[in-house]
């Protein structure tokens, strides 16, 4: 992730950054997963509902004690990303250092967990190809140096399988973050020999201080989507996820050095614009990868954090960086032609920028969100305490501001990155804890399967201990408990699914289960004497 300095008024210009800048985009053996799930129809563009009536009232006196048949009731709760980047991409936040063991490894996952739980949130988006390596077990690219100091030595770990299994145990979800086209973030570092930028050298252009795969190369792009559907594949993930990188953050009086393919395109009768031919080559791939996620497991959530203007004076009165021009990323066209689930526009400048302002900003691209899918704003957390302006109160304002519009799309917040919350500065930890995540939430569902309908929950009463079970129990996400206050029910906490039995104290509760493309049951009535 980058800031564009004189630009965008912000932090700092990526022409110039260094493979030590902060990056959000700078951005075990696996285990087969199945693609059971437990929506009620095998097509993920039908949809249906189940045929279990709907009291219309509640009665406290009855409820399941797993011998008469369920009552089921209406349950919800708001929904909200609550999310943060983990950087692995010059060790900004994993591992700490390079050369680490194993154990020393997973204890610092452990810590990224228990600060993401001590925070109240419920996803990482963990960088796990930061520059066309592996931080995971892959037979299509090499283990990434960022683990070992040598790009392609097995570091005795699979940090994301380890990652999935202890978040998912916790509740909380696990995004695979790729850059699609960077493959060095230093030109100094050595390749392996399975690396794309050795097997393709004709394709890897040395630009600025890093070296870049091209985007108009149909072998590249082909890699790109064969890693995806790889990860998609062999791991349990909740998301695939894509930083503002596509083509390079332009150097001035530099142009991108992709003569051959674009030459080639006119070759074989193209009429496009360059410009417009490498915006193409991007959309292509936007649109590939969607297709891609969707065909092997649609509920995989697949997004973009692109840059969070989307062109100067868009809306009236904002300047800065033209991606559409710069980065040839038209995000506004990805939304309109749902290629995707999501956007996390890179919401970079505080609320008191008028020229970035954060509240016009996330006004506008709440407005362009289509097809019921989301917009998450991403904040710049790592800025915190560095200058006035950017005080705890100030990202308090911020994720004010993202919940104003939530019912335009705006449905949560992806943090830059995750140290400030480790370190707890300023408080930070504490009060979105206190203040903002204090009651558990599931995220938003996947709009093109929000329609598809899930079984409620088995449930058999035994006393205060509830034991769980499912009729498809591979599609499940989690169990939602709701507590009944007054003629309602308000969530009590969020269960994984994996989990068979769970205490209730006396009283009236409501029980429902989660798939993981994001839709809740009816809650199952419970009533413990």
């Amino acid at each position: 992730m980058v800031v564009l300095s004189a630009l965008a008024g912000c932090g700092e210009d990526p022409a110039t950054s260094t493979e030590t800048s902060t990056d959000p985009g700078t951005t075990g053996s696996p285990t087969a997963t199945t693609s059971d799930s437990p929506i009620t129809t095998s097509s993920a563009t039908t949809t249906t509902t189940t045929t279990t009536d709907v009291p219309t009232s509640m009665d406290p006196t009855t409820g399941t004690t797993g011998d008469e048949p369920a009552e089921l009731v209406p349950v919800s709760h708001a929904r909200e990303l609550r999310a943060v980047w983990v950087a692995t991409v010059s060790n900004i936040n994993f591992p700490s250092g390079q050369g680490l063991s194993a154990g020393a490894m997973q204890d610092e996952l452990l810590a990224i967990l228990d600060t993401v739980q001590a925070a109240g949130l419920n996803a990482v988006v963990f960088q796990a190809r930061p520059e066309g390596d592996a931080v995971y077990s892959s037979q299509l690219e090499p283990w990434s140096r960022y683990l070992t100091g040598t790009q392609g030595e097995d570091p005795g770990v699979d940090p994301l399988q380890f990652l999935v299994d202890e978040g998912h145990a916790r509740g909380i979800e696990v995004h695979a973050w790729l850059n699609p086209y960077r493959a060095k973030a230093s030109l100094n570092s050595v390749l392996a020999d399975s690396h794309i930028a050795a097997e393709l050298p004709q394709y890897a252009y040395k630009y600025g201080t890093a070296l870049w795969m091209d985007p108009g190369a149909v072998e590249v792009q082909d890699q790109l989507v064969a890693v995806v559907a790889d990860l998609v594949t062999r791991y349990d993930i909740d998301g695939i996820h894509f930083d503002d990188y596509f083509y390079p953050y332009p150097v001035d009086g530099v142009e991108f050095p992709d003569d051959s393919t674009w030459e080639a395109y006119q070759a074989g009768g193209g009429q496009l614009s360059r410009a417009d031919w490498r915006r193409d080559n991007v959309n292509a791939m936007v649109e590939t990868v969607g297709i891609t996620v969707a065909d092997i497991k649609p509920w995989v959530r697949y997004g973009i954090s692109p840059f969070g203007i989307y062109r100067p004076g868009i809306p009236a009165g904002i300047s800065g960086f033209d991606q559409y021009e710069g980065l040839y990323a038209d995000p506004l066209l990805w939304m309109q032609e749902g290629w995707l689930d999501y956007l996390a526009p890179q919401l970079y400048w505080p609320t008191t920028q008028q020229a970035q302002a954060y509240g016009t900003l996330i006004e506008w691209w709440s407005s362009i969100t289509t097809g019921g899918r989301y917009i998450f704003a991403g904040n710049y957390l790592s800025k915190l305490g560095t200058e006035a302006k950017w005080s705890l109160d100030e990202f308090k304002q911020e994720i004010v501001l993202s919940r104003q519009f939530a019912g335009s799309g705006s449905q949560g917040n992806i943090f830059f990155q995750i140290a400030p919350l480790q370190e707890n500065l300023l408080g930070v930890t504490d009060a979105f804890k206190a203040e903002f995540y204090q009651s558990p939430a599931l995220t938003p569902p996947i709009a093109a399967l929000a329609g598809q309908a899930v079984e409620p929950p088995d449930v058999a009463l035994d006393g205060p201990q509830v034991s769980l079970s499912h009729a498809a129990p591979e599609g499940l996400r989690a169990w939602v408990v709701y507590a009944q206050s007054g003629q309602e029910f308000v969530i009590d906490r969020v269960v994984p699914a994996a989990t068979a039995t769970i205490d209730l104290s006396p009283g009236t509760w409501a029980i429902s289960a989660a798939g993981k493309h994001g839709v809740e049951s009816q809650g199952v009535l419970v009533t413990v004497p």
